[in-house]
């Protein structure tokens, strides 16, 4: 499979069947971030594209599927003790099974949280789509690894860990009462057997090492201290390795008063041990270096390119092989990178280079290729068996090395080598075979066999004595395909050293005289029954011990075997968890809705499940959480509905609570708020939300540039504006459901603006809608009317909400020359004013509403109608009419005098895409702001 990226909108898929001898195009209609082959059946392709949606190919990418959208391309990391391939290191955001694929997806509106789901590959819409977890789980949480899926949910600074054991159901994992896990890392799930790496609360630059029982639920400590180093990213590296070709084996670095040292396990972290130093050094010569105060000391770092190897090499076709960059001393050294090699996994070790090298093994470890550090020009070293080392120059001038690559199979003699010359060059491709320079196959006579053997002596290791087959030193012949290296295993009798500390129990060191003996953690009860014990069956107290996961001993000693039998009680329930099947705790009207109920502990079979779904609806269950019933309900009314599940027996009870919301989406929000302010003003900002019996709304406010919003559950609050100038208001509503935006302009002077009230008369009211966009049309038309009076100041109407009918006329202040002209004529008419008497005189504005034949029309003099009792339609034209009135005319709006000979006329019109049909009997109303107000330089300036 090559995937061909000319740029990022044209991409080529190509696939060959024949080994790369023809390649076929495959046509691609979106665009490809990541491919994964289905690990069983290679027909199968899995695609991610650069929109976050899935795609599936059952056909070698001939015909594409999309399986689900919001897919989240978090990478899954390898366990951190499994080292690194090629294959690990892609990106690994989903796991496919053999019959369905995993992915986190998300976020789920609202967007706080990311589900798990699992779907068949066959149909994976938003239907078939299931959510193994309930709840959300934290991004970046999912693992899926053999056995096992894990997930984190994290609740305020409280985080819970939660696996499956072969696609079960999730339980929480159980960690020492008090470890409280900052950060929990998976370093290895073989044999039915979670590794784990947790940093516990007082921890920084350490992790503590966890074995769990086959289930991977209840852990107990194998290793405290392994040092940690953060990495960019937020990543983590762990000094623990899990030697492969042997399972039970660990190396791992641990930190304490200060020191670095390395340490191996041969029993799954039961016992630890010091490397033991070798006696000499690669030149023969005798090093001073002895055991309990000096030991050989690892480097346990990964390499940053995935085609070289890291600090350390283990292969699982050459178990028993280690080769690794250290030196000898009291603790490790980080500037330090000598190379060491042993055959007999650890037991023995022997100096090869000063230098650290860069390691690939050949046929089953029968070939060893070792190239210096990339960094430098270098040559190609062979070696075989790790014993005779033999210089090669497969090029007439030195490469930098990028990389090594083997072809598929252990059995492999040809390697490639990539590289460049100088760091301008392209690259450079060295293909060496070794298979000529063998000159046969290797029979059984060129074998002798060795033995495992932990560092204390012990033959029998996990339970069996195990022996292997190996090349002798003076054999010269190639292994092959049909080599195999485990020759055979014989099981042991079990002793004390095949049990390890059950869960809640933990080794005392200090108290030496009590050897290996477990002790009881002070939270820990071992009388308490398990949290899976029914009533009328029966449990054995736990000894302390448990038996090493994957140790095979047979008869002997059984540490794990109790002589107290407990009947098991009553248990009352507890973590009883209500929760919505997609978790849409926002829904709107008529939706079906399916409530899930989990109990994480307690008994079921006899507990009794009262529901109330908040709306009068009542039910009673029985074995619940057994039988998995779904609870299915639909509300029909808006509002906000609290639904409880009282879970009850004779021992206790537990209670779950979760509040719906059902409300339609949001239509559309409008911000109303004054155009006009002064610098430091209250200002008051509504938000006028349709439609307007929605509930529970919250409001963000953004004022001018600042990024932080302000939130509300009031549709109204009051701000000040602190610089002058345009500022931009603007506000969001959000239910649940949907999210919808206004925005509105303040321009802010330094001081306070004249503003004239403005009154209607009250047959206007017949015509207001009180909607937002009428107020704002009829503001408009009062402006544009006015505008055309020989004013020097700028205007802007404000129509307010409600009714009766008003508004505020905003008085801008004209610039410069007009404006100290303006403030000579108010102050004028105000000293006229105070020293004549003159009645100030006002501004009426007709406004003439079309209004459709089918409304009822009434005389000036009737009075408005009440909103209860209905109100006329909006007319779809305005018609406006000004002149000048006295006082007396102001006191009584609705009779204007009929004098046109001075009358300003214009026309406005309002809602242009309504219909269009023939409008009815024409009305009038009027307009009035008094010239001259209270305060004299609030009057605008004729």
């Amino acid at each position: 499979l090559m995937l061909s990226s000319i740029n990022e909108q044209d991409q080529m898929l190509f696939v060959s069947t024949d080994e790369g001898g023809s390649f076929q195009r495959q046509p691609l209609t979106f665009g490809v971030e990541t491919l994964l082959f289905h690990p069983k059946e290679e027909d199968k392709l899995l695609a991610y594209s650069k929109e976050r949606k899935l795609y599936v190919s059952t056909d070698l990418g001939r015909k594409w599927t999309l399986l689900q959208e919001r897919v989240t391309k978090d990478p899954l990391r390898p366990p951190v003790g499994k080292g690194r391939t090629r294959a690990e290191c892609q990106t690994q955001w989903l796991t496919v099974l053999p019959v369905c694929v995993c992915a986190c997806v998300g976020p789920y509106p609202p967007p706080t949280g990311f589900l798990y789901v699992t779907c068949h590959i066959q149909n994976c819409s938003d239907k078939m789509v299931t959510a193994q977890f309930l709840g959300k789980i934290d991004q970046n949480s999912l693992s899926v690894q053999d056995d096992y899926i894990f997930v984190k949910v994290t609740t305020g600074n409280r985080t819970k860990h939660y696996v499956s054991y072969r696609r079960n159901d999730f339980v929480q994992m159980r960690f020492p009462k008090y470890a409280l896990p900052k950060d929990v890392q998976i370093v290895s799930t073989d044999e039915n057997q979670v590794f784990l790496a947790l940093q516990e609360w007082y921890q920084t630059d350490t992790y503590n090492l966890y074995a769990s029982d086959p289930q991977g639920v209840y852990y107990s400590v194998a290793l405290e201290n392994v040092r940690s180093t953060k990495q960019p990213e937020e990543n983590v590296l762990i000094d623990i390795l899990e030697v492969r070709g042997i399972k039970g084996v660990f190396l791992a670095n641990q930190k304490a008063d200060g020191k670095v040292t390395t340490l191996i396990t041969y029993n799954k972290g039961r016992d630890w041990d010091p490397l033991t130093p070798p006696a000499t050094d690669m030149n023969g010569k005798a090093v001073n270096c002895k055991p309990p105060e000096c030991h050989l000391h690892l480097h346990l770092r990964w390499a940053d390119n995935p085609y070289v190897s890291g600090t350390v090499h283990t292969k699982d076709s050459a178990p028993g092989l280690i080769m690794g960059a250290g030196n000898l001393g009291s603790q490790l050294v980080e500037y330090k990178e000598e190379m060491y090699v042993t055959s007999d996994c650890g037991k023995s070790w022997r100096q090869v280079f000063e230098e650290e090298h860069h390691i690939l093994y050949l046929d089953h470890g029968g070939v060893i290729v070792a190239i210096k550090d990339t960094s430098i020009p270098l040559k190609i070293l062979n070696v075989d068996a790790g014993h005779t080392w033999n210089v090669h120059n497969f090029t007439s001038t030195s490469v930098f090395v990028d990389g090594l690559l083997s072809e598929p199979g252990d059995e492999t003699l040809v390697m490639t080598v990539f590289g460049h010359i100088s760091y301008r060059s392209d690259w450079e491709l060295v293909k060496v075979d070794f298979r000529q320079s063998f000159p046969r196959q290797c029979t059984e006579a060129d074998y002798d066999s060795w033995k495992l053997m932990d560092l204390r002596g012990e033959r029998c290791i996990m339970g069996q004595e195990r022996s292997y087959r190996r090349r002798k030193d003076s054999a010269f012949c190639i292994k092959g395909k049909s080599f195999t290296s485990a020759l055979t295993a014989k099981p042991c009798q079990c002793t004390e050293r095949d049990f390890g500390c059950d869960y809640g129990f933990e080794r005392a060191p200090s108290l030496k005289a009590e050897g290996d003996r477990c002790f009881a953690d002070f939270w820990h009860d071992p009388d308490a029954p398990p949290e899976d014990c029914h009533l009328g069956h029966t449990y054995e107290s736990s000894t302390g011990y448990r038996k090493v996961v994957s140790n095979v001993c047979e008869g002997g000693v059984n540490k794990q075997q109790s002589s107290k039998q407990h009947s098991c009680p009553l248990l009352p329930p507890r973590g009883l968890q209500l929760g919505i099947k997609g978790q849409m705790l926002s829904v709107a009207p008529g939706d079906d809705i399916t409530f899930i109920v989990h109990q994480e502990q307690g008994d079921t079979t006899n507990t009794k499940y009262q529901v109330d779904l908040g709306d009068g609806v009542r039910a009673i269950y029985r074995n619940l959480t057994v039988t998995d019933e779904p609870i299915q309900h639909r509300y029909e009314k808006p509002g906000v509905y609290r639904v409880t599940v009282k879970a009850e027996n004779a021992a206790g009870h537990d209670e779950a609570t979760v509040y719906v919301q059902v409300h339609a989406p949001l239509q559309e929000v409008h911000l109303e708020v004054v155009p006009i302010a002064g610098r430091n003003q209250k200002v008051n900002l509504t938000a006028v939300v349709l439609p307007a019996a929605t509930n529970l709304t919250v409001f963000y406010w953004w004022i001018g540039d600042n990024l932080q919003p302000t939130l509300s559950l009031e549709s109204s609050i009051v701000a000040r504006f602190p610089e002058t100038g345009q500022v931009s208001v603007t506000v969001q509503a959000s239910n649940g459901r949907s999210v919808v935006q206004d925005t509105r302009s303040v321009r802010v002077f330094g001081r306070s603006n004249p503003v004239v009230p403005l009154s209607f008369s009250r047959n206007l009211d017949l015509f207001n809608p009180n909607i937002p966009e009428w107020r704002d049309d009829v503001g408009q038309v009062v402006t544009k009317i006015l505008a055309k009076v020989n004013f020097t100041c700028s205007l802007v109407t404000m129509v307010k909400p409600g009714l009766p009918t008003t508004a505020d006329l905003y008085v801008l202040p004209a610039e410069s020359k007009t404006a100290r002209r303006s403030s000579q004529v108010v102050e004028t008419c105000s000293e006229r004013e105070a020293k004549g008497g003159q009645r100030s005189r006002g501004i009426s504005v007709r406004l003439h509403f079309d209004t459709p034949p089918t409304s009822v029309t009434r005389r000036p003099s009737e009075p408005a109608s009440s909103p209860s009792r209905g109100r006329k339609l909006p007319g779809r034209n305005v018609y406006a009419q000004m002149h000048n009135e006295k006082e007396q005319e102001m006191t009584s709006p609705v009779n204007h005098s009929e004098d046109t000979q001075n009358i300003i006329q214009g026309e406005e019109f309002i809602d242009d895409d309504l219909d269009s049909q023939t409008l009815g009997n024409r009305s009038w109303s009027h307009v009035w702001f008094p010239l001259v107000t209270s305060s004299c330089t609030a009057a605008p300036a004729k």
